[in-house]
């Protein structure tokens, strides 16, 4: 028996669910269809920041600013916590401090980042002096962070109530156009979307293999901290500085790279950049590392762990007991950070290819589907 849907959609990470969104507030009917009982990819594994300030400029910047409004509604009406109390990116040494009074002077007044640099007594006020042994603060006024296990569970169950149909614990086997085939049955629907994560080999593996794609493996932990510390904000450091677009071509970008090589140099071999997230229970969540190949290894390095902590200690200035341990999982393509195939009439695929999914998808979601409807169209890059 096959029922049919205005859209189908393939996975119910961040990515799905901000396409079921858009479809579903233009009138639409659509399914979900996820593997797990609820979802276990990239969208829950992360810290939950919807960083607008290291987003490169030009439209990876324009999405994470319009993906900004969107966590805020559905915070709103989904009833999950979102912080709006901005970021902090502390500069460690003179070199970061000069990286970021640069960026402040040029790249945010020219390209329009909301950004404060906080130093002398405005960085001494910070929690009641916690962090005064920093040289200044970059403050991105824009960023969000969300405790991601509990947000999109949430959001599930916002557009469930929104007449979204969820098909979760269901094994997509096939699709093609107008027609997709799963442990649950067989649907039509007039426009397919598989948003597959990392997974390119289920799924329209022929159109995904030709992107030669990577894996990216994490290291992340949750730990408890052994002092006073109400963290309200996602902290950063000027290791980000290497790691974010925003900071890209900046002539400081670059000699800080030179220094982290020579004084430093298992943090560049491991892709370690310090991030730090709250919980709602005051804990934090810290990473990460960053490891690429076909495939995900199933191990993790003590000593990556160890030098994460270290980074975090030095950062927020005390002792932090670890309460948990998992590995993040993205899929990856070089400078790309996202691909919209569209594989054949009605049937089309949406990918991210870096960690900045919880920053860009709500607004991904949103533009590629005015784009599949025919909608004035957004500039996006789409490969046919």
């Amino acid at each position: 028996m096959t029922q049919h849907s205005d859209m189908l959609i393939v996975g119910a990470g961040i990515l799905g669910l901000s396409h079921a969104y858009a479809a579903a507030r233009r009138g639409l009917k659509v399914r979900v269809f996820e593997r797990s009982s609820t979802p276990l990819g990239a969208s829950v594994r992360n810290f939950g920041q919807a960083l607008v300030t290291g987003q490169p400029v030009g439209q990876m910047h324009q999405l994470a600013k319009a993906s900004r409004g969107l966590w805020a509604h559905w915070a709103e009406q989904a009833g999950f916590a979102l912080k709006r109390h901005g970021s902090l990116l502390f500069a460690r040494n003179a070199l970061e401090y000069q990286l970021l009074e640069s960026f402040c002077a040029e790249r945010a007044e020219q390209h329009g980042y909301r950004v404060e640099l906080l130093q002398g007594e405005a960085l001494n006020k910070l929690y009641g002096g916690q962090f005064r042994h920093h040289h200044a603060a970059l403050l991105g006024l824009d960023d969000q962070q969300l405790y991601s296990r509990e947000a999109i569970p949430a959001l599930v169950a916002f557009l469930r109530g929104q007449g979204v149909e969820f098909h979760f614990s269901t094994l997509v086997r096939d699709v093609e156009p107008g027609r997709l085939r799963s442990t649950a049955g067989t649907f039509t629907g007039t426009h397919t979307v598989v948003c597959s994560g990392h997974d390119y080999q289920t799924l329209l593996s022929d159109a995904m293999a030709a992107l030669e794609p990577q894996v990216c493996r994490l290291q992340m932990l949750r730990v408890r901290p052994q002092f006073e510390l109400d963290l309200q904000q996602s902290v950063l450091t000027g290791l980000s500085c290497l790691h974010y677009g925003a900071f890209d071509g900046l002539p400081e970008t670059e000699a800080l790279r030179a220094q982290v090589r020579r004084d430093t140099p298992h943090l560049v071999e491991q892709g370690i950049h310090l991030l730090v997230s709250p919980t709602p229970y005051r804990e934090l969540i810290i990473g990460d590392s960053h490891h690429y190949g076909r495939d995900a290894s199933p191990f993790n390095a003590e000593q990556v762990d160890d030098w994460m902590i270290e980074l975090a200690e030095q950062t927020l200035g005390g002792r932090l007991k670890v309460v948990e341990r998992w590995q993040g999982v993205y899929g990856a393509k070089g400078r790309r950070p996202f691909s919209l195939l569209r594989v054949a009439p009605g049937l089309s695929s949406a990918l991210m290819h870096t960690g900045v999914g919880m920053s860009v998808g709500p607004a991904l979601g949103e533009r590629n589907v005015a784009d599949l409807l025919g909608e004035a169209p957004h500039g996006l890059q789409v490969l046919e």
